[in-house]
């Protein structure tokens, strides 16, 4: 996180993806503490062992394009699991720069009902597209659980989502209690979809 936040060390593009990825894998980590496991028989060389399974793998979702290298590292965890994909942004007013509505133009997913949803989001500052893709995803299935994954977040998007959905946990590495006019998370890092591949031009 040190060097997610340090704008010294955010121009490597690579170490910036690659540090999203290892939260990533560490969060799904412990996720994965909190699943259903059944006792399994493999046969070893030299005889059975008794092991543990998920009873059920979970459904992965991310949001474009931001959420690929956080997505990627929980892949690594849960790497049975089907996917889903949305694309989701802020689309500002132009008679209003702090007034936005969150767009959905593309969703891609299995079938969610009586799964448990894991989505990653880099950053969740209003809450306003985990929530946006959450109802949208709903459209697939209620999942018996949902457990929200990023790196940052702002107190108020984690009392939104709380107060906006049932059965979710928010799994945020670090929680920043300041949002500028605008939405922006402070001291945040900025925009990870920019850091992780370039800026975008918006129109």
């Amino acid at each position: 996180m040190n060097e997610l936040r340090d704008k010294s060390i955010q121009i490597d593009r690579a170490k910036f993806r690659n540090n999203l990825e290892r939260i990533g894998e560490i969060v799904a980590y412990e996720i994965s503490k909190e699943l259903s496991y059944e006792e399994a028989i493999v046969t070893t060389p030299l005889g059975e062992a008794t092991t543990f399974r998920l009873t059920a793998q979970p459904v992965l979702a991310t949001i474009l394009r931001a959420g690929l290298p956080l997505n990627q590292g929980v892949l690594r965890i849960f790497d049975k699991a089907d996917s889903a994909y949305l694309s989701a942004y802020r689309k500002h007013d132009i008679d209003n720069e702090n007034a936005f509505m969150i767009q959905l133009e593309y969703i891609s997913c299995p079938d969610l009902t009586d799964k448990v949803l894991i989505i990653s989001d880099p950053m969740v500052a209003t809450g306003a597209s985990i929530i946006t893709a959450i109802n949208a995803l709903k459209e697939y299935g209620i999942p018996k659980h949902i457990h929200v994954l990023c790196a940052i977040a702002s107190t108020e998007g984690v009392d939104y989502v709380e107060r906006n959905t049932e059965n979710t946990t928010v799994w945020a590495v670090a929680i920043d209690d300041e949002l500028t006019a605008k939405g922006y998370i402070v001291p945040g890092l900025g925009d990870a979809g920019d850091l992780s591949f370039g800026e975008k031009q918006q129109y």
